[in-house]
């Protein structure tokens, strides 16, 4: 079904470059067999299916860190477009992932396995510059004889890859397109030490260590030793070989030495994944407490921190907030603290205290999306769903292609009885997924309940049409 509705949405622009002009070659990282928006229309299908089928992190503490990094990193990325759809994959596995249209992916397993925040960036980087170079559409130009399901073919299996063990990406794509697909998916050679050499040279210039890089790589080798036939995600699409590793670490050397400290920020949610793939909450508290008992426990307030996650968790709510009132001694104004300590209240039922403390924080710092998220998640629990509706509604502004905020806000219009704000934010998760006839059908049903005329009524005819001709489109497609 994926692989028909790929199909669909990539061959008018195929056979539009068919016919009697040859294909038209890459020339460079500009133009060539797949146009940049092209490589939109494909990124979009990405996300949609994404959306639908993938298990991603909600978490905004998790987003909002790697949001920070990686727009630390891409004013030093020779990106055309700066405006990137990041995401994170729920599974305790390596792997981060680049698809044409700017989406960059990461698996939370990523920041189990990087020691380090240099270590983290450095896969960041690498997967910005194989953006930056086009290899995706570099990498069809050497395949200029592949029909359009062979092209469809690959991206489903992209998408497949980027979500599951890439063998079962591959598997999902029949016959005998299977092998193209595994050529496809898998970056050249020449394309892995391109992305190499500018992922380096993106992390010089943002103040990370380029030496992050192939101790990240010795990292998945011998993650790769260790786990016998069964090769890391990242390892499928992404070739690598000792010699790779040497020449990254000679690469690396030649870049000057200096002092690269890791932000606390990294090992805090660091530690919060780890309580989120620990066997059970109690393993978590006895590991991080084991940890803690050392005599120089290394980035001992992240310990400490996951210390306390693991013990919400566990429903020991009280240590919970102590470990937490104490980092917020130490420390202040850490927003991850703070919406940490509101969990734990939360999970008291003390709403009250919850509300205080984000409020306060809120003023701080304006406009803070895990911040904000705390607070509507604390009036949702309270009863007191129109001031979480103004919470999400602002959420939603500000980050309109996060699709749980608009499950969220349908819950939140419920609660408080507006049913056509239940219908409009179901219709913007819709959208979202890809799911555009049950889109049509929520605004539709928003349109009926209001009076014709209003301004609220021409909003939603305004969207029902918009929604409705790209609908019209897919199906002429």
């Amino acid at each position: 079904m994926l692989l028909c509705f790929l199909l669909l949405a990539l061959s008018p622009q195929v056979r539009s470059q068919s016919g009697d002009n040859p294909l038209p070659t890459i020339g460079g990282v500009g133009g060539g067999l797949i146009s940049e928006q092209q490589e939109s229309d494909i990124g979009r299908q990405v996300m949609m299916s994404i959306r639908r089928s993938a298990g991603q992190i909600e978490d905004p503490l998790v987003y909002d860190y790697l949001s920070a990094m990686v727009y630390r990193l891409v004013p030093s990325a020779p990106l055309n477009s700066r405006k990137l759809t990041l995401v994170v994959i729920d599974s305790p596995d390596i792997n981060a992932f680049a698809v044409p249209g700017n989406i960059v992916g990461v698996n939370g397993g990523l920041f189990l396995n990087a020691r380090s925040e240099q270590q983290f960036a450095s896969v960041l980087a690498h997967e910005l510059a194989h953006l930056s170079q086009r290899h995706f559409a570099r990498r069809l130009e050497q395949q200029q004889m592949s029909a359009p399901l062979t092209i469809a073919g690959m991206v489903a299996g992209i998408i497949l890859s980027a979500v599951t063990q890439s063998d079962i990406g591959i598997a999902a794509i029949a016959g005998t397109q299977a092998m193209a697909v595994q050529n496809m998916l898998a970056y050249s050679r020449s394309h892995e030490q391109e992305a190499d050499r500018i992922g380096m040279e993106i992390l010089a210039d943002s103040g990370m260590d380029p030496r992050g890089m192939p101790e990240m790589f010795e990292i998945m080798m011998r993650q790769n030793r260790m786990q016998g036939n069964r090769m890391p995600e990242y390892l499928s699409t992404h070739p690598l070989t000792q010699s790779r590793v040497s020449d990254t670490r000679s690469r690396a050397e030649q870049y000057p030495e200096g002092e690269f400290a890791d932000s606390t920020e990294y090992h805090l949610i660091r530690a919060r994944l780890q309580v989120r793939y620990a066997r059970s909450s109690q393993l978590a508290v006895e590991a991080f407490d084991s940890y803690l008992q050392q005599s120089a426990a290394e980035h001992e307030n992240a310990v400490r921190y996951g210390l306390a996650v693991a013990l919400i968790n566990d429903n020991q709510l009280q240590k919970a907030e102590a470990e937490l009132r104490q980092l917020l001694a130490d420390s202040p104004g850490r927003i991850t603290y703070q919406v940490t300590l509101a969990e734990a209240l939360m999970a008291q039922e003390r709403f009250e205290a919850a509300r205080q403390l984000m409020q306060s924080a809120l003023e701080r710092n304006p406009g803070n999306y895990p911040i904000t998220d705390r607070l509507a998640a604390i009036e949702i629990a309270a009863g007191n769903a129109e001031q979480a509706v103004n919470y999400l509604e602002s959420l939603t502004r500000e980050h309109p292609s996060r699709e749980y905020l608009w499950l969220q806000l349908a819950e939140a219009q419920g609660m408080a009885r507006n049913i056509v704000g239940v219908h409009r934010a179901r219709a913007e998760h819709n959208i979202l997924i890809g799911d555009l006839e049950g889109a049509v059908r929520q605004l539709r049903q928003a349109q009926e309940k209001l009076p014709a005329g209003t301004p609220m009524h021409l909003v939603v005819t305004e969207r029902l049409s918009e929604v409705s001709s790209a609908l019209a489109e897919r199906r002429r497609g």
